[in-house]
């Protein structure tokens, strides 16, 4: 298994226990669990997100940018770095 794939498989992994985490904070909800262990439940799907998002663009910037820039195109190159860029303008008004 290529590194890619392996990083596409470990970040499925953890989308899969996000998925898990988010039905559980609805469960909590239908019993109607005390609200601050409720809260708890989101910030840390919150927080795996943002892990699962920082691990996605370390594997964007280690392989995509890393082949535009090794093929030589500089169309290819800026390509990727105003796409980097675009993300993470989006993420820091969030």
């Amino acid at each position: 298994m290529s590194k890619k794939g392996a990083d596409h498989k470990a970040n499925l992994t953890r989308v899969n226990r996000v998925e898990g985490q988010v039905r559980g904070i609805g469960k909590m909800i239908e019993e109607e669990k005390y609200c601050i262990d409720i809260l708890t439940q989101i910030k840390a799907v919150r927080s795996a997100l943002k892990s699962l998002e920082l691990e996605v663009l370390e594997s964007h910037l280690n392989c995509c940018l890393k082949n535009a820039v090794e093929s030589g195109s500089k169309e290819d190159m800026n390509e990727k770095i105003e796409e980097i860029l675009t993300v993470v303008k989006r993420v820091s008004k969030s």
